[in-house]
């Protein structure tokens, strides 16, 4: 059975994907002459680690539906979003702003990816 929460994960990560390929696009073809090539690097880092979270997240919509029972695979979502959010978007600014200040957050949201996947299996099992 299909819920508000499982279509929200399907339709995040659907949302996060369109925005993780207009960001890995304007960092390949806006930023690439405008940027030194170790900032264009953390910039398409954080364009994979978005796009591939992205999919997680409906990966975690899918999982949710089978496993609705589960209390475990919302928590995954929402650090897996708040993951993405610090990781790929401390990398975004940081490319951008050579701030480096913002170097400190990444691992942050490192640490919330890596929880959001052991929280899934846990959720799935």
């Amino acid at each position: 059975m299909t819920t508000q929460i499982d279509k929200l994960f399907l339709a995040l990560g659907a949302l996060n994907a369109g925005v993780a390929v207009a960001l890995g696009a304007i960092g390949a073809h806006a930023l690439k002459n405008r940027l030194s090539p170790k900032m264009v690097g953390i910039y398409h880092t954080g364009s994979q680690y978005h796009l591939y979270h992205a999919l997680g997240l409906m990966l975690v919509g899918l999982m949710a539906l089978q496993r609705p029972e589960s209390k475990l695979i919302p928590w995954s979502a929402g650090l897996m979003l708040t993951g993405t959010v610090l990781f790929s978007g401390s990398l975004y600014l940081l490319a951008i702003t050579s701030k480096g200040w913002l170097g400190a957050v990444t691992p942050v949201g490192g640490l919330l990816l890596i929880a959001a996947w052991l929280v899934l299996a846990m959720g799935i099992l």
